[in-house]
């Protein structure tokens, strides 16, 4: 059974094909099924056979956005899983392949746990997706590389209409929640010094808005512009969200500013009088297949197939994980960590790769994040214009 859980990402699916190919490749007796809208259709028995997929659908699928067998963000509750595990076990599942970030990982780790005394013969896999980056152990997310590459893409080219028009100041909140990887990504956006972002800021070391605003008249001062970038968990040293409104207020896993970058740009031509204006990408940056990372979909791929290989062998209670052999060249191989070491955890940016100014990563994070995000190309230039 596989079940895709919270928000797709631009290589969610080549993951999917990754577990559909190699099932099909490995000797068994059974099918293999997926539930549709996850938690969702996993309870209500809401399920679609996979096993007999066209082989040419399932190429396909490597390159389609979005969860070609739905997700969904329901919470699973101890009660509800207990009545489920009854229901897997009356229908002989022996396998769950559960996809997502570390809350997901928390459900699958849950449902691990209860297997254990429940259903003793269910192998619980955990398969990473999060373009948060925030999965602890693993060394990157599937779904980050391509996130990181939209989010580059789209800095640098808004640093151009910034330079040929001086707004004077640009706004662009990242996705992340609360951790800064998307936002420190956009460094790659550079190719000079001056270039857009000039400014990163990330929740894991909360800024003033005196403190932003100081930053921004300073490159505006000195470039008559400039392109601030903020993670849309960005809080301030107390902990407040700038003014900004909250969605889903007091969850601790889901509360999040709905208009960060909205109120930051308005806190910034307050207190500068300089003119400043947002831009909030949003889905954009998840879920756009013409920016995917070629690694990224080829990784996600491969943590699909890996999955199988470990359930095949008799492995349970564990998440396929990446781990980083070379950075030049670039290459990474699976592995595979227990579920308890990821499930609920958040992985933030370490503060030695966040510059101390505060308002930029280091050369070592960007280093890290090149070979995630495929190559960036540079702006065009011509001659002393």
């Amino acid at each position: 059974m596989v079940v895709h859980s919270g928000g797709p990402t631009a290589v969610l699916n080549a993951s999917l094909a990754g577990i559909i190919e190699a099932w099909a490749q490995t000797p068994r007796t059974g099918s293999l099924f997926g539930a549709r809208f996850g938690v969702q259709g996993l309870v209500a028995g809401d399920w679609i056979d996979l096993s007999g997929a066209d082989a040419e659908a399932v190429r396909a699928l490597r390159a389609a956005p979005g969860s070609a067998i739905g997700s969904s963000r329901i919470q699973l509750t101890e009660a509800a899983a207990e009545g489920l595990l009854s229901e897997l076990r009356r229908k002989r599942v022996d396998c769950l392949f559960y996809t997502g970030g570390n809350g997901s990982m928390g459900t699958a780790w849950m449902l691990a746990q209860l297997a254990e005394r429940e259903h003793p013969e269910l192998r619980v896999i955990g398969v990473p997706k999060t373009v948060d980056n925030d999965l602890m152990v693993t060394d990157h997310s599937p779904g980050y590389g391509s996130a990181a590459r939209f989010y580059a893409l789209a800095v640098r080219d808004m640093g151009e209409d910034n330079r040929a028009l001086r707004s004077p100041v640009t706004v662009v909140e990242a996705i992340g929640r609360n951790a800064g990887w998307v936002a420190g990504a956009t460094a790659l956006a550079r190719q000079d010094p001056d270039d857009a972002p000039h400014l990163i800021y990330l929740p894991e070391r909360p800024p003033t808005i005196e403190r932003i605003c100081q930053d921004v008249a300073s490159r505006v001062e000195r470039l008559g512009r400039a392109v601030v970038v903020a993670c849309e968990g960005l809080r301030d040293p107390a902990g407040h969200p700038f003014g900004a409104a909250l969605d889903r207020a007091g969850s601790a896993q889901h509360e999040l500013a709905r208009n960060l970058g909205h109120v930051v740009a308005e806190g910034i031509s307050s207190i500068t009088g300089l003119r400043a204006r947002s831009e909030k990408p949003g889905l954009l940056g998840r879920s756009c297949s013409f920016a995917v990372s070629a690694s990224d979909a080829e990784e996600s791929y491969r943590c699909g197939r890996a999955a199988v290989e470990a359930a095949a062998a008799g492995c349970g209670a564990a998440m396929v994980a990446l781990r980083r052999v070379s950075s030049d060249p670039y290459s990474c191989e699976t592995f595979l960590a227990p579920l308890a070491s990821v499930a609920n955890a958040e992985r933030l940016v370490p503060d030695a790769w966040i510059d101390p100014s505060g308002s930029d990563v280091t050369p070592d994070f960007v280093e890290y994040v090149r070979p995630l995000a495929s190559p960036i190309e540079g702006r065009s230039k011509l001659g002393a214009i």
